[in-house]
């Protein structure tokens, strides 16, 4: 190979190089939602009941992404969410509720369903 095509190649391969590395250095990193104790009022803090036999439960999650909500194995029945620092959504009923995210810092409860709301998985956007 002649002088002019090896710059040319070398040249093509630390532009290759140099576009990966930013890649890699750029990609977001994947969420992944936790369970946590509920000791902070930044977490989510999500309330509920379960058949008749198992009672009342809490659970609280930090981190963005999806988790199921099946505290006690039982039927689970969402009665209370406090969003704490986080933007939530629960999914019930075959669909992602609501379709406008709950806001940060918000204590939202169904006055009119005094018997809770179906739920099975939490998500924190």
């Amino acid at each position: 190979m002649n002088q002019k095509a090896k710059r040319v190649v070398l040249s093509a391969l630390t532009t290759l190089m140099a576009a990966a590395s930013l890649t890699v250095v750029t990609a977001t990193q994947a969420s992944a939602i936790n369970g946590v104790g509920c000791d902070r009022s930044d977490f989510l803090h999500v309330g509920g009941h379960s058949d008749e036999t198992v009672g009342n439960w809490e659970v609280c999650y930090a981190n963005a992404g999806e988790a199921n909500v099946n505290p006690k194995a039982g039927t689970d029945w969402v009665d209370w969410i406090s969003t704490g620092n986080n933007r939530v959504q629960w999914h019930g009923d075959g669909k992602w509720q609501p379709s406008t995210p709950i806001n940060k810092w918000t204590y939202f409860v169904w006055p009119n369903h005094p018997g809770g709301v179906r739920i099975d998985k939490i998500r924190i956007l």
